[in-house]
């Protein structure tokens, strides 16, 4: 991946972060702990790519230098979007949508992650069978469970805090 495509992803991940935080009417702290989980799973990610890669499972191409990794880390906090979706969707639907979300991300993040792969053959490759499959569903689970646990240290429980109100109600009304 190029340092062009991975500002661009930065880019794209701000954006829907943002949109994410206006439509799920996230407080201040509910964002830091998204980042802050984002941040956390962003280093889990990178190293279980790295233990991946060391175990021949998957080649990417990545840069194992400073600039490049914080810029591959910055590509997974600005993507916090995904623990506003997830921290919702545990304060409507409990466990069971979170372990929900977990499974179709165990079921569709190596479906996506194959189909980038070969739209964009220059990023990486896996290796033959099951068990790069298995690495990156187990990859998916790992990340979205700890990155949602941070979040939750930081900004609590989900079903504990009440939504923010939207700018339409939180003014008083007319007599």
């Amino acid at each position: 991946m190029t340092i062009r495509q991975l500002y661009f992803f930065d880019v794209l991940g701000l954006l829907l972060t943002i949109v994410a935080a206006v439509l799920t009417r996230a407080s201040g702290r509910r964002i830091a702990g998204a980042v802050a989980g984002a941040g956390g799973a962003g280093i889990l990610a990178l190293l279980m790519a790295a233990l991946w890669q060391r175990v021949d499972l998957w080649r990417f191409s990545i840069a194992w230098e400073p600039y490049y990794l914080v810029l591959l880390w910055t590509d997974f906090v600005v993507f916090a979007y995904v623990f506003l979706i997830t921290w919702r969707i545990a304060r409507r639907f409990g466990r069971r949508g979170l372990l929900l979300v977990v499974c179709a991300a165990a079921l569709v993040g190596p479906a996506r992650d194959y189909g980038y792969l070969k739209k964009f053959p220059e990023w990486g490759s896996y290796a033959p069978g099951v068990l790069p499959l298995l690495a990156v569903s187990v990859t998916y689970v790992v990340i979205i469970l700890a990155g949602h646990g941070l979040m939750r240290l930081v900004a609590g429980p989900a079903d504990a805090d009440s939504l923010t109100r939207s700018w339409r109600t939180s003014a008083p009304r007319g007599v």
